[in-house]
């Protein structure tokens, strides 16, 4: 295939996503041990909001923005082995996190932040970074795995992986929160979601949610949370809120249960007193997207349970702005997708 001299890609300038500056730059081949994809489609992340605003550490001075990409691969490098041009790949979040525990010097490789990120037409990719795009997704579903996804699949699959029986509450209808619902169906588990919205929980038991809970008209939900189990509390808590959710995820959380922290779009001040956690010996683990090797096994997990990605709504490449805005007004069920490529 010809391939163009210059490519479009947005950049930002720390000042808002309103900001996201469009611009054009010349495409560079790939190294030898690099593939150049070509990106059909790029999902957003909450992480973004805070890149574009200047608000995350690490930035990259006028970062080429965005993490979560799926894309072709249009040329292989020389020495590049197991993959060629044609495959349908994502790149994993942190370039260089292959397996095993990440390190400062691996999360200094993640894109959109560090290291120049997707929302771009082309771009060159590491060789070792590289995942199938499992067979039954499109573009769009696959550009919502890097993140949000392995994220959900790192929360419940770490030290004491989710089992059938378990119960598990899921914070929100966020891209990770659906996932981590779809993922706990998967593993046999029942789980309780929560929500301001009755419209989102609708959805969320459409999914398959065994109990929904909304916050706002139940203020008192970790209550209800322990009523739902007997008093017991749940085994897994996947809490996206932080601050203003963290007291009730404890108390809704079984003795010795697992509180995997993912966000913290729920302001507050509440906090967890040293001997609430040594009380119950809570186990609290904050987990940083994941491994190669864990996007590898969660794709089998997908592909052999069939989990479609939950995606709210798509917008073109030249509607980015409006995509970012989407997401920030929490309006969203699942995943916002941008669609890079028309063909």
């Amino acid at each position: 295939m010809s391939l163009p001299k210059t490519i479009r890609e947005y950049r930002s300038n720390g000042e808002g996503y309103q900001n996201l500056m469009l611009v054009e730059s010349l495409l560079e081949l790939p190294k030898s041990t690099e593939v150049l994809v070509k990106i059909h489609a790029v999902s957003l992340q909450y992480r973004d909001l805070l890149v574009a605003s200047g608000h995350y550490r690490g930035i990259k001075p006028n970062v080429v923005v965005g993490s979560d990409m799926a894309g072709k691969i249009v040329i292989a490098g020389a020495e590049v082995k197991g993959w060629k041009a044609g495959d349908r790949v994502c790149a994993n979040f942190s370039l260089d996190h292959l397996d095993g525990d990440t390190t400062a010097e691996i999360f200094a490789t993640s894109l959109g932040g560090p290291v120049d990120g997707v929302l771009r037409e082309y771009m060159n990719v590491p060789s070792h970074s590289l995942v199938h795009i499992p067979e039954h997704l499109s573009y769009e579903e696959g550009s919502t795995l890097p993140c949000a996804a392995l994220t959900a699949y790192n929360a419940l699959n770490g030290p004491k992986p989710i089992k059938g029986g378990d119960t598990v509450l899921i914070l929100g209808t966020g891209g990770v929160s659906i996932f981590g619902l779809q993922i706990a169906l998967a593993s046999g588990a029942e789980v309780i979601v929560t929500s301001s919205s009755d419209e989102k929980l609708k959805v969320a038991q459409q999914i398959g949610a065994h109990h929904i809970i909304n916050y706002t008209t139940t203020p008192n939900w970790d209550q209800e949370v322990l009523k739902i189990t007997g008093g017991r509390g749940v085994d897994h808590t996947i809490e996206v809120g932080g601050p203003g959710t963290i007291t009730k995820s404890s108390n809704a959380t079984r003795m010795v249960g697992y509180i995997h922290v993912v966000g913290r779009v729920a302001e507050g001040d509440s906090g967890v007193s040293t001997l609430e956690i040594t009380k119950k010996a809570h186990i609290y683990r904050g987990v940083l997207i994941g491994s190669v090797a864990q996007f590898n096994a969660m794709n089998r997990l997908f592909k052999a349970r069939n989990i479609k990605p939950v995606i709210d709504k798509v917008f073109s490449f030249e509607q980015a702005i409006d995509a970012y805005a989407h997401l920030e007004s929490q309006k969203h069920v699942g995943k916002v997708v941008i669609k890079v490529s028309k063909v």
